[in-house]
């Protein structure tokens, strides 16, 4: 059974940095693309970033790009976002999601079957 486990959300104040962890087990995670996605209040749920752990390759929405960094430790099947520059605008519910057999650039909410239960960002201004 996949998996999939979110921590590090939390309050932070705008400019302000966190790190968004996505714990991963039950398959094997050479073989998936995991993504970040977020779903603010009263908006559908969106890419925010993806990477292959086959290939490392990445994938960002262009909302994010220049401050989120999406990386994977594949020895610790974990996957790590790193949101720096953070605005009141990324405030949202993260989530997690893996899919198999997948390019990274394939980072939409249809593509995905498997998600955590999400962790919540706020961002004040």
């Amino acid at each position: 059974e996949v998996q999939l486990v979110e921590s590090g959300g939390g309050l932070v104040q705008a400019g302000g940095s966190l790190r968004l962890s996505c714990a991963a087990s039950g398959f094997t995670f050479d073989d998936y693309v995991i993504g970040w996605f977020r779903q603010a209040f009263g908006k559908e749920r969106e890419g925010v970033s993806c990477i292959s752990s086959s290939d490392g390759s990445t994938y960002y929405a262009d909302s994010v790009k220049g401050r989120f960094t999406i990386s994977s430790d594949n020895a610790k099947n974990t996957v790590y976002l790193q949101m720096n520059s953070l605005k009141p605008e990324d405030t949202a519910v993260y989530y997690c999601a893996a899919e198999p057999n997948l390019f990274a650039s394939r980072c939409t909410r249809a593509d995905f079957g498997s998600w955590g239960q999400g962790t919540q960002v706020i961002v004040s201004s």
